[in-house]
């Protein structure tokens, strides 16, 4: 039997990148699959919603239920980044950041925490290696992202008696449609190319399936005795030191 038959799982963010490979597989573990993010998504029953705003994640998880009768797994992936000095960012600017990244989250499982109760279910926020460290003009995303594995921690603590489970997966270099337009525009792409993979360990920069395959371990039955964690995902690249 597939992992996932008969539940209901709600991905944001779910139409490209981690998210989509997230939802893919999903589905052919058995689920019931819908996706949020700001354009309709083609392969998936689709939410169109900009998450920046307050009102929209309690809409999301409203509307997720009313499809599906229930809601099992809660994937909050939706994100995005900007780059700008401390100096450079304006404060509109970082507050939305940190509403995509972080509020929203917060406001998706503070929502679907009644629903989640019920099935007893799961919760994996997406976070990223630089929750852990920073690149050059990241302050905005850094900051959310390591105030989301703060918040995946206190979900764990405070709601694990209540057969919720909350993980989150820090990806590192994955080879999403972002990162192949970004390394296009690049003066040399096959030398970047080259280059970033070098600091990987394994030699090679990673792929969303298989970021996609640890958020399933996590969200299902194999993973049960996990919780409050945060899991890196980046090839070793974290654990390599730079040469003395």
């Amino acid at each position: 039997m597939r992992r996932f038959e008969g539940k209901a799982v709600l991905v944001t963010g779910g139409r490209s990148g981690i998210g989509q490979a997230v939802s893919r597989l999903f589905r052919d573990e058995g689920a019931r699959v819908v996706t949020a993010q700001r354009t309709e998504d083609g392969e998936f029953e689709s939410i169109v919603v900009d998450l920046s705003h307050p009102d929209s994640p309690a809409r999301v998880i409203e509307e997720t239920v009313g499809k599906c009768g229930r809601l099992d797994v809660l994937i909050n992936n939706a994100g995005m980044m900007q780059e700008a000095s401390i100096e450079e960012m304006l404060p509109e600017a970082w507050q939305r950041n940190l509403a995509v990244n972080l509020t929203a989250p917060f406001l998706m499982i503070r929502a679907a925490l009644p629903h989640l109760r019920k099935t007893r279910g799961s919760i994996v926020n997406i976070g990223s290696i630089e929750g852990l460290g920073a690149n050059p003009g990241h302050a905005a995303y850094c900051a959310s992202k390591a105030g989301l594995h703060g918040l995946t921690r206190a979900v764990a603590v405070d709601h694990g008696h209540e057969g919720i489970r909350c993980n989150a997966v820090a990806p590192g270099w994955i080879d999403t449609e972002l990162n192949a337009d970004f390394i296009a525009g690049m003066e040399s792409p096959e030398a970047f190319r080259r280059d970033i993979g070098q600091i990987h360990p394994v030699g090679r920069t990673g792929t969303p399936e298989e970021v996609a395959a640890l958020v399933a371990f996590l969200a299902s039955e194999e993973g049960g005795f996990i919780t409050g964690q945060i899991h890196v995902v980046d090839g070793g690249r974290t654990a390599k030191l730079s040469l003395p």
